[in-house]
């Protein structure tokens, strides 16, 4: 399900705490999904209840670090990830970072891959000050949306 509004997603979330649900999420651009997206989204369903995906808007400021992104737009990508069952709840984001749906939200973990400075996330102390878990997956390196776009470029010029 593809969420929006916060208020309502916080509703649906709330709903399923008081069942005792364990709540994680990760976050992304989620630009061309491939192997190493679906491989964490399985991860963290076969270890928590509910999976939520929290989607770079399309004027996030991450696209600034690749002015040639996002390839897909907000709307392609929601659908995309919609499409995946390991996923319960999608929410767009639109603001700088997702710390303010953090703190409505309270989910149980925040999971990244393996390679990311977990100490170096902007929220890192506000999620372990709070009890949150921040758990990393592994990378498949062969594959990331820059690898594919190079791909592509390379096989076409």
């Amino acid at each position: 399900m593809i969420y929006k509004d916060l208020d309502l997603l916080k509703n649906e979330i709330n709903k399923l705490k008081s069942e005792w649900k364990k709540i994680v999420w990760t976050n992304w651009c989620f630009d061309i999904i491939h192997p190493w997206h679906i491989e964490t989204f399985k991860e963290c369903k076969k270890l928590w209840d509910i999976v939520i995906v929290w989607l770079n808007w399309n004027e996030s400021p991450y696209w600034s670090e690749k002015p040639w992104r996002p390839i897909n737009d907000e709307k392609f990508r929601s659908l995309m990830l919609d499409a995946i069952s390991y996923i319960d709840y999608i929410y767009i984001y639109n603001d700088e970072t997702p710390l303010d749906a953090l703190k409505e939200l309270l989910p149980d973990v925040l999971v990244k891959w393996w390679d990311y400075d977990l100490e170096k996330i902007v929220w890192y102390k506000e999620i372990t000050d709070n009890w949150w878990k921040v758990l990393t997956v592994p990378v498949l390196w062969d594959y990331s949306t820059t690898n594919i776009v190079k791909k592509i470029l390379n096989t076409y010029k």
